[in-house]
């Protein structure tokens, strides 16, 4: 979690193993594709800084964060991936969709990882304003995407 204590791009890159030998799926959600792009960028780099080769980092995209559970499965099973990274963002709004939104997503990553023999990582960002989003995905609270990143290389070499 993001908090003036705690910068989401901050971490020790000695830290970090060699994921040279890695291959990383990521999905990314089109909705709020302003954000989630900044959070891919974010993630990206930081794969490629830690070692994971171009042609190793898989993204693929889906309508909206709803879809990223179904499309991390479906990224799981059509590629040789040693991790998944989804990259979403959910901006509270008037209705209770956000909740079922966060939720849905919440457990369908969990149910994942407990029936899966690989790493799904959660980069939704659940905010209640589009600031938040933006000092999230690169902004004053650094990005989300780099932080899932790290944590996709750390579960993937995880024994």
């Amino acid at each position: 979690m993001a908090t003036s204590l705690k910068n989401l791009s901050d971490y020790d890159p000695q830290s970090v193993p060699n994921a040279s030998e890695l291959s990383i799926g990521i999905v990314v959600a089109e909705w709020n594709m302003d954000v989630n792009t900044l959070l891919l960028q974010g993630a990206i780099e930081a794969l490629k800084k830690h070692g994971v080769k171009d042609n190793n980092i898989i993204v693929n995209y889906v309508p909206g964060s709803f879809e990223l559970t179904y499309g991390a499965r479906v990224m799981s099973e059509n590629y040789d991936v040693d991790a998944v990274i989804v990259i979403g963002t959910v901006i509270q709004g008037e209705t209770p969709h956000f909740t079922y939104i966060c939720q849905s997503v919440s457990y369908g990553m969990t149910e994942l990882n407990l029936s899966c023999d690989i790493p799904f990582i959660f980069g939704l960002l659940t905010v209640n304003t589009k600031e938040q989003a933006m000092d999230r995905a690169g902004g004053k609270y650094g990005n989300k995407g780099v932080e899932a990143a790290i944590t996709a290389i750390k579960m993937a070499l995880y024994n």
